[in-house]
């Protein structure tokens, strides 16, 4: 094993993570709030050890990683990045103890949007505009934007592309995986900047825009209010980023073909794309017929009109918001859904188990690997009636390699363990009910945030002791790395010298 490979590359990581403090660095310098000492030494700290990891001496000309390294690298990575992006919250008071920031920052930087954080009546900018970049930092992949940065670090780069990147399989849109990396965060600048410019023109200011775009971009959800997007209460601005968190939950190849020539065809060709569109847009329609009469009452309640037409546009309104919301696992709130008839709720919690396309920022199984589950089960089915025809399966028109079929799998049934595990294992904890463990271990290993019970959209995880917030910051970890770089991390032949 070349560790010193593996130091160098970590070092890189922590780098990069103390540069991306410095906008919220000089944040807290325009609104001196009392948190500007706490985020520069914060950064001095992470850059000085980064740094220090980074130039450690060479033993080798060419140093290579293999594919175990790429994996372990992207685990401890990612553990050590959440520690010390947890020393803006811990030296700045916003918490006292180490496991609420380190859940904090877990959370901001696998874009669950989970919290622990109750201090929003007095909160200070610069630590809070942290909070949100951990989404965005995190959202497209932090070795992907070290190696955009950083091309030449290492050779044989797509195995940390691989280990980090969502979805079942690593697609490059170059052959080089440096400049694949620029073209994926080029797009994602842009329509970072496209979402902040609407909201703009939706009335925010500049600081409320940049959090939520930051936050809708990395499909996180922290805002920097308590009661989140329904803190605005305009129509404008939630149908703004409930366009965009759709737009962040599709396939960011699709843009770049689309940018290269192929225009909305693009889209339409691509079959989880297409799968993506019906499943949401069908949830969206569902949800939306099964709250007209839940919005009637709500509407005669407050004293307004509670005819077809007005519960009509109510329902859709919300309707079409939270689902792109638990979809796109962004996790925004613009109402309490635990208030929802069952159906209703019951679609968010299938919604929060798919999740988005691979490639996109968000979480959850991906719609790719449901897609081939579904033809898996349709194959097993028909091949009682026909035993000798042989069945192969087919996205977008290209058969799939029976290895990668047994691979999606596997992976779902380890994705449902995990979330049973889970919940077994913050039920020791012992302050909640069942569905609020297993909705908590769905949504953190989902990367989704807000769940039912007593971790619904109206509250947070605060209550849960030391062990559930360790637990649920695993499961977060596990969830946004899609399980196997954590799994080979706790395997003991992946610490073993080759």
């Amino acid at each position: 094993m070349n560790r010193k490979l593996i130091v160098r590359v970590l070092g890189a990581l922590l780098a990069i993570e103390g540069l991306a403090m410095m906008p919220a660095f000089l944040v807290s310098l325009y609104y001196r709030d009392g948190d500007t000492y706490a985020l520069a030494n914060s950064l001095v700290a992470t850059l000085i050890v980064g740094s220090a990891m980074y130039f450690i001496p060479k033993t080798e000309k060419k140093s290579y990683l293999r594919l175990k390294e790429g994996f372990l690298i992207v685990a401890v990575g990612w553990l050590v990045m959440s520690c010390f992006g947890a020393l803006p919250f811990m030296l700045s008071g916003m918490f006292t103890r180490f496991e609420d920031a380190f859940f904090e920052a877990v959370s901001g930087f696998t874009t669950t949007g989970a919290s622990v954080f109750e201090g929003f009546d007095n909160y200070m900018h610069g630590v809070v505009f942290w909070r949100a970049t951990t989404h965005w930092v995190g959202g497209m992949g932090v070795l992907v934007l070290t190696l955009a940065l950083l091309p030449k670090l290492t050779g044989r780069t797509a195995h940390l592309v691989k280990a980090e990147s969502p979805g079942p399989s690593l697609s490059k849109l170059v052959p080089k995986t440096g400049t694949t990396a620029k073209i994926l965060y080029r797009i994602y600048i842009l329509i970072t900047l496209l979402e902040f410019g609407a909201l703009l023109l939706c009335g925010m200011d500049a600081y409320d825009a940049a959090v939520h775009s930051f936050a809708t971009a990395g499909t996180g959800g922290f805002s920097n209010y308590g009661t989140s997007v329904a803190h605005f209460d305009s129509v404008a601005v939630d149908a703004v980023i409930t366009v965009f968190m759709f737009m962040f939950g599709v396939n960011f190849a699709l843009y770049y073909k689309c940018l290269i020539g192929e225009r909305l065809k693009a889209f339409w060709r691509d079959e989880e794309f297409r799968c993506f569109l019906f499943i949401a847009l069908t949830f969206m329609l569902l949800i939306t017929f099964f709250n007209i009469g839940f919005y009637q009452n709500e509407l005669v309640s407050a004293g307004k009109d509670g005819s077809f037409g007005p519960a009509l546009l109510t329902s859709l309104r919300y309707s079409s918001f939270q689902l792109s919301s638990i979809i796109s696992t962004t996790g925004f709130v613009t109402f309490d859904f635990s208030r929802w008839p069952a159906a209703s709720q019951m679609l968010l919690l299938l919604a929060m188990f798919i999740g988005s396309c691979a490639g996109s920022t968000a979480g959850g199984m991906k719609v790719i690997r449901v897609n081939m589950l579904f033809k898996m089960s349709r194959r097993n089915i028909l091949s009682t009636s026909r035993p000798r025809k042989v069945d192969v399966i087919r996205v977008d028109r290209r058969a799939i390699d029976e290895t990668i079929v047994s691979q999606v799998a596997q992976f779902a049934v380890m994705y449902v363990a995990l979330v049973f595990i889970g919940a077994f294992l913050v039920s020791l904890d012992g302050k909640f009910d069942v569905l609020t463990n297993i909705t908590a271990s769905l949504t953190c290993v989902s990367n989704v945030g807000p769940g039912l019970g007593a971790v619904g959209p109206i509250y947070n995880f605060a209550q849960y002791g030391v062990w559930g917030k360790v637990v649920l910051s695993f499961l977060m970890l596990f969830g946004r790395l899609e399980l196997l770089p954590m799994f080979i991390l706790f395997t003991r032949s992946a610490w073993k010298k080759y």
